[in-house]
């Protein structure tokens, strides 16, 4: 018996159609209960106090209460992990840094228990953070032209200091390097407060740090800010020249930034949703000025810019870790 073909035509679009309300009922419903952001990276740093100011606003935008749980260690992979892990119903996200979703993987290779790519679903940027390059007091220089000069004069004498082998501010130097044609040596820390003692001290000629962290050091004269990574100057400094500033490297940029991610398998409406939540939070002239205090520049984009986003930046990093053959520890 020959069925006819406008069954098959009624069939399908009653299919399309049930899928097309059962999303967007998924979409209605949700948040159905608590919220939980994993950080991956411990409470009290700046990443941790982006999520909570993020958190504000949204609780009252998704009338629902809203966690922030902290994961640190792994070079936030174990934070990462756990949101793989979770229930892929848009109630456990990441607030995910460059690292953990588009450096690692070049960095660890086979050793990370999760992809990115394919584990993770992108919902949007939230924040730029560009680092700022400082240098000891008596370094004879004051910008980025004087900086390569004095760099090409002492080949393999400058040292830069970074928190960790494979992170943005390593790989900031290592641009560096690559554009300008000079030769430095890293000297990795476990952290800000170490690399930029150093420096202060004069241990060490310069660091990649955040602003944040930097902050106090420069505005009482105890290091000299030289330029951001951005490709312009950031919103939260616009004193500070950006490195692309100087002709010879207007090629160069190179931030970290951090965006919320969710268990790959969540519903298309919801992350919209969340999507949707994040933009109009990240408009707030209050937020926009507290991100701003914590050396971020609001970044918001739609799903698909922020997933042709990360493709971009992590073809970047990858280069860059190959060209400098960046191994874990």
């Amino acid at each position: 018996m020959q069925i006819p073909r406008r069954f098959f035509l009624l069939n399908s679009l009653l299919m399309t159609t049930g899928l097309g309300l059962s999303a967007a009922a998924l979409a209605q419903d949700y948040p159905s209960k608590t919220i939980t952001i994993v950080v991956p990276f411990s409470a009290g740093g700046g990443v941790d106090t982006m999520a909570r100011l993020l958190a504000e606003k949204l609780r009252v935008s998704l009338k629902q209460t809203i966690v922030i749980d902290n994961k640190a260690g792994g070079s936030g992979m174990i934070g990462a992990q756990a949101v793989v892990k979770a229930a892929p119903d848009g109630h456990t996200l990441l607030l995910g840094s460059a690292g953990e979703t588009a450096i690692n993987p070049f960095v660890y290779k086979g050793r990370m228990q999760y992809q990115p790519a394919k584990d993770l679903a992108p919902l949007t940027l939230v924040t730029r953070v560009p680092n700022v390059l400082v240098v000891r007091p008596s370094l004879p220089v004051k910008n980025m032209e004087e900086l390569v000069a004095y760099a090409k004069k002492n080949p393999g004498k400058l040292t830069y200091s970074t928190s960790g082998v494979g992170n943005p501010q390593h790989l900031n130097g290592e641009l560096l390097e690559e554009l300008a044609g000079i030769h430095m040596v890293h000297i990795p820390y476990k952290g800000a407060s170490g690399q930029l003692i150093d420096v202060t001290s004069g241990n060490v000629d310069m660091t990649f740090v955040s602003y944040t962290a930097a902050k106090g050091f420069i505005q009482s004269g105890k290091i000299k800010a030289i330029a951001v990574t951005s490709p312009k100057r950031a919103g939260f400094a616009p004193e500070i020249p950006a490195i692309a500033e100087y002709k010879p490297l207007a090629k160069y940029q190179l931030e970290n930034w951090f965006g919320l991610f969710a268990p790959a398998a969540t519903p298309e409406a919801i992350q919209q949703k969340i999507n949707a939540a994040v933009t109009e939070a990240l408009r707030d002239p209050e937020l926009i000025r507290k991100l701003r205090d914590q050396g971020g520049e609001p970044a918001p984009m739609t799903t698909q810019q922020f997933r042709d986003f990360i493709k971009t930046e992590s073809l970047q990093f990858e280069r860059i870790v190959e060209a400098a053959k960046i191994t874990a520890e």
